[in-house]
Order: C-alpha cells, then structure tokens, then sequence
C-alpha cells in the first residue's frame, strides 16, 4: 500500500508550488473540473505550450513538474479529458479547464475494482491531521 495514496496520515506538501517553480517553466496553476458535475478533478499546472496543446488538441494537456515535460492526460492511462472551455481568473494568473471525462476516472489512483478513481479528492482532512475516506471511496486492496 501507498500509505500517501491511500494512508489515514496527513502529509501536505507544502513544497510543491516551490518544486514546480525550480523546473524553470513558467506555470500558472489549472485547476480541472467535471463540466457535468462541477467537481474538482485534480489541480496542475501550465506553461504556454501545454495550453496551446489544450487548444489544439481539445483535450487536457498540462506541465509535469515532477518529470519537468508536457502530461497529455490519459496518453498512457485512457483517461481523457476532453476540454469543455478554459477559463481565467481574474488576475490572470491561474486556469479552469472544464472537462469532460471520456472514461469513469480522472486519477491516476485506483479504486479497489482497478478503476480510475473519479477524483483526486476522495479523502477528508480533519483538524488533527487525520484523513478519512470519503462515501463511495474506498482505500485500495
């Protein structure tokens, strides 16, 4: 088991904004969101090429900080998101990508089944530093 993945303990990782700046991209944060459901996906990130790639392709394309190179989501997964609209903030420096899920899930965790969890947002933080799983979420096998 991946005890950050699927674990009960908190550990925030309150270095990732930095992480994603040492890459040397320029990145805006995307945040991506069910057309139909309104429920928040997952949060990315962006350079210029990655939101010309949205545009051109019409499906989710974003920076990886971690592999520092473009993520075309679902090139290996299956989990397309084709995009419905992108949008701006008011100050213009992050995205909202409403999408479209062409399949069930949008993480790249797995539900018990093998499924692509729908969201990267299936636990619940408390106040302790404790995490719970949320209704129709269950932690991995």
């Amino acid at each position: 088991m991946n005890e950050l993945e699927e674990g009960t303990v908190s550990s925030i990782a309150w270095g990732k904004v930095q992480s994603a700046a040492r890459t040397g991209q320029a990145l805006v944060p995307v945040v991506l969101q069910d057309t139909d459901t309104d429920e928040v996906l997952y949060v990315g990130f962006a350079n210029e090429e990655a939101l010309r790639e949205t545009f051109a392709t019409g499906t989710a394309v974003l920076w990886s900080s971690s592999r520092d190179e473009l993520w075309r989501k679902g090139a290996t997964s299956g989990d397309v998101l084709v995009i419905d609209e992108v949008r701006v903030n008011c100050e213009q420096n992050s995205l909202l990508y409403r999408v479209r899920p062409q399949r069930s899930g949008a993480c790249h965790t797995r539900e018990p089944d093998g499924a692509s969890r729908r969201t990267c947002y299936y636990r619940r933080l408390d106040a302790s530093g404790g995490l719970s799983f949320l209704p129709g979420f269950d932690s991995a096998p």
